[in-house]
């Protein structure tokens, strides 16, 4: 038989792990999506293109009504609001399981590039919403040299700094 040197903090690692295990499975939802909040309780899936005219968003909302559903953009934010209602509840009815989310969902991206705010379209259809930021023209990107003007640094400070 071989002898095992005994390491106190062994049964502390062996609890950590534990501890650590209960916190990723019970918060691993709320790690997926930074953005999102306790209170939020649902978020919906978003995918954001960049394209040279324009930036393309496609949010997933299915089984919502196109007057239920809100776009808006300010201050280089875009910002898509929905709301699911409940739907009535059956009298009687026995419930085995209730999964979908209902009340206000709400998700806010902000734009880094400048946006033509009168061209912003949205549409909804067959329950994907799609919104189409189309971008500023931008500026001509050729390189040109630029000239520089003025006195010679050493002619115009050529006194003497004396150091104490």
């Amino acid at each position: 038989m071989s002898l095992v040197r005994w390491d106190p903090f062994r049964e502390l690692t062996g609890l950590q792990n534990s501890i650590n295990r209960l916190f990723d499975d019970n918060f691993r939802r709320f790690l997926r999506w930074p953005e999102r909040t306790f209170e939020e309780g649902f978020s919906f899936p978003v995918d954001i293109q960049d394209t040279p005219e324009a930036v393309l968003v496609k949010a997933e909302l299915p089984g919502m009504n196109k007057e239920d559903i809100k776009v808006n953009f300010k201050d280089n934010m875009l910002v898509l609001k929905a709301e699911r209602k409940q739907e009535d509840k059956v009298e009687g009815a026995n419930y085995l399981r209730v999964e979908r989310n209902y009340g206000t969902f709400i998700r806010s991206f902000a734009v880094d590039v400048p946006i033509k705010r009168e061209g912003i379209k949205a549409r909804y259809q067959d329950g994907v919403l799609e919104v189409i930021l189309p971008k500023l023209e931008e500026p001509d990107k050729k390189e040109f040299n630029i000239e520089i003007e003025g006195l010679s640094f050493k002619k115009h400070y050529s006194r003497q700094v004396e150091y104490f």
